[in-house]
């Protein structure tokens, strides 16, 4: 078993714990339309693939956000993770409480780099330039392959127990989203982790208690933050069939995949909302609420320079205290 920092793994734990809150919601949230669905089911795969995809996929997304991006080191490196993670964070929920519901993926590559540079540690700019790219260009992907497959699956002709076949496409795709996720999005508590211990991801991957303890905090951060699916993003975006859910969630999550194998950091939530957007644009562009669309947007664009700027005071902040 890997040596364990706990003071890492407790910053892990309680960043997973939110992390859970956070993103649960609206990744389960979108399941809702199917009838039969029960969210706990979809908590549970979903926190089951956050444990196996480093084990089974890697974590080379876990990689570059604990190391490429910002090469922390030495004493004060643990100072500066709490901050940039603390940035990320506050600058989620207060966005999201604010009605500007956004993605933590992307807060904390800017609490991180903002960081780096209140610990005037080496940023690699170039690394989150192409972060950032991809990040950008993920929704619009998202979209056109959701506008793709929809047009597909509209053109097949409908069998006899259709529902019954929906029921079951939809586990199929929820699958593959728990699995996207685990691959990608999920893989910040362990940049978090590794970050903090200032080496591989692949030590926490390694510690079936680190794993185990991670795991469990994201699942009780999802359960916390049930009451939430009320109000999931697939109720915000578009409005239409059950059979569009299937769509979206097969859509994003061959996007997120796709860039996991690249080792870039994507927001399951990023992707999944432009795949919902392509869904509605195949029935006709009324479908798409553009207001909820407009008001996500806000909110990302806000999210990057304001979590910078939470990290790099943040870390300044307990550094002068200490």
């Amino acid at each position: 078993m890997a040596d364990i920092s706990w003071a890492s793994l407790a910053l892990a734990a309680l960043f997973a714990t939110f992390t859970g809150f956070n993103d649960a919601g609206a990744l389960v949230g979108i399941g809702l339309r199917i009838r039969g669905f029960r969210p706990v089911t979809g908590l549970v795969l979903l926190a089951a693939a956050v444990a196996a995809a480093p084990v089974v996929l890697g974590t080379a997304v876990a990689a570059t956000l604990g190391q490429r991006l910002v090469a922390f080191h030495g004493a004060d490196a643990g100072t500066a993770v709490v901050a940039g993670v603390g940035g990320a964070i506050v600058v989620t929920a207060v966005l999201s409480t604010r009605g500007l519901p956004t993605s933590l993926t992307l807060a904390l590559i800017g609490g991180i780099a903002g960081a780096g540079v209140g610990a005037q540690t080496p940023v690699n700019w170039q690394v989150i330039g192409l972060v950032l790219s991809v990040a950008a260009v993920s929704p619009l992907v998202g979209a056109l392959a959701a506008l793709g497959l929809s047009r597909v699956v509209g053109a097949l002709p409908a069998p006899e127990g259709a529902a019954t076949r929906l029921r079951w496409l939809h586990v199929g795709a929820l699958a593959g989203t728990c699995l996207a996720y685990g691959a990608n999005d999920g893989q910040k508590m362990l940049a978090v982790y590794a970050a903090m211990q200032s080496g591989s991801p692949s030590a926490f991957a390694a510690s079936p208690l680190a794993l185990a303890t991670v795991t469990g905090c994201f699942l009780v951060g999802g359960m916390i933050g049930l009451p939430r699916l009320a109000a999931a993003l697939a109720g915000q975006l578009t409005s239409g069939r059950p059979d569009a859910v299937v769509v979206t969630e097969l859509s994003g999550a061959g996007v997120v995949l796709g860039t996991a194998a690249l080792g870039a950091p994507v927001s399951m939530t990023q992707s999944l909302s432009g795949a919902m957007v392509g869904t509605g644009l195949s029935r006709g562009a009324r479908r798409v609420r553009w207001r909820g669309v407009l008001r996500l947007g806000r909110a990302w664009l806000l999210t990057l320079p304001t979590a910078f700027a939470a990290g790099a005071v943040g870390c300044l902040t307990l550094a002068a205290v200490r």
